[in-house]
């Protein structure tokens, strides 16, 4: 299957906010080593597409809460078809088709995206002075050109941390600065991935299923590990649409996750580590939790005291004496 229609469908979103911010009076010409043009192109190329997926955005965020407050009804067929797959798959189908819950939904944003992401990774790798198809795609030699010697901190967009002296010299750009400005770009992009995932966890709870609470903690580190070895290969325009999309990631999470709170099921587990189940706090004295409500202090009981011109008791007294062996 051909994705040039990716590729013309990322050139010209590229092109229309390049062109857009140009109209506007956004500098051309590189300002603290930066083509600010270009680079605001790429931020608003991420902005485009999430403002398409937002609804899908919102669906998935709906499914995984029907999804969460179906936990009890799961494990309770799990409980009575033990060891019949075939009819617990069934069964659990049909309580996901009743209940209008989708499993596939949470992935579902993820895999469009890839789509674009790959679109702009050939768009960007395709990006050297020594390009012969530089009218591909909808491009003007003209604008293939000035994005081919587009910068960010005097690194160009299409440069990478893995770059060989020959694309760098192809592209007029030291090599120390280009790892230096992709080094950090990935490590930032390593930061916002496992803060995405972490807001989500920490938002909803660690899953009990076993294989749910697997898929969890490959999310949350497995991921973010996995981009120190492919980050080198990225190209710089690339991980700053990578960055750029968790940031908007995190602030859609939260609008969405206070529009659509969690079941108090999975706040229940909120914070609790993996593997332990978290006890709901019963609440107290005027809504308060039972363990802020202060313990009741009984008084201690009165001694009366002794009579005036009483002699006091010796306790030594009162013993019965000892027998004499």
């Amino acid at each position: 299957m051909s994705l040039d229609w990716i590729y013309w469908a990322i050139s010209w979103i590229l092109l229309f906010w390049h062109s857009a911010w140009d109209t506007i009076g956004v500098p051309a010409t590189a300002v603290l080593g930066t083509n600010w043009s270009w680079i605001l192109a790429i931020i608003f190329l991420v902005v485009t597409v999430r403002v398409i997926l937002f609804p899908i955005f919102v669906k998935q965020i709906k499914s995984q809460r029907a999804m969460q407050a179906l936990q009890p009804k799961v494990k309770e067929l799990q409980e009575k078809h033990k060891g019949d797959r075939e009819t617990l798959q069934k069964e659990m189908m049909e309580l996901y088709r009743k209940e209008k819950a989708n499993p596939l939904m949470g992935c579902l944003p993820m895999f469009l995206q890839i789509p674009v992401f790959l679109g702009l990774f050939h768009v960007l790798r395709r990006l050297s002075p020594a390009n012969q198809g530089k009218t591909l795609y909808g491009w003007a030699a003209e604008q293939f050109e000035s994005a081919a010697s587009a910068r960010l901190f005097t690194a160009p967009i299409a440069g990478k941390f893995g770059s060989t002296p020959e694309e760098l010299a192809a592209l007029g750009a030291n090599g120390t600065t280009v790892k230096i400005m992709a080094g950090i770009l990935v490590l930032l992009m390593m930061g916002t991935t496992y803060l995405t995932s972490r807001q989500m966890i920490l938002k909803t709870g660690w899953a009990e299923d076993p294989q749910q609470r697997m898929i969890q903690r490959l999310m949350l580190y497995g991921i973010p590990a996995s981009l120190l070895i492919s980050g080198a290969i990225f190209p710089i325009g690339v991980i700053i649409y990578w960055v750029t999309n968790n940031l908007v990631t995190l602030a859609q999470q939260q609008w969405v996750l206070r529009k659509f709170p969690p079941p108090p099921t999975a706040n229940a587990g909120k914070g609790a580590k993996p593997g332990t189940k978290a006890q709901p706090a019963k609440p107290g004295l005027f809504g308060r939790k039972a363990a802020e409500t202060k313990p009741e202090v009984k008084p201690a009981p009165k001694v009366a005291a002794p009579k005036p011109g009483a002699k006091p008791v010796n306790p030594k007294k009162n013993r019965p004496a000892k027998r004499q062996g």
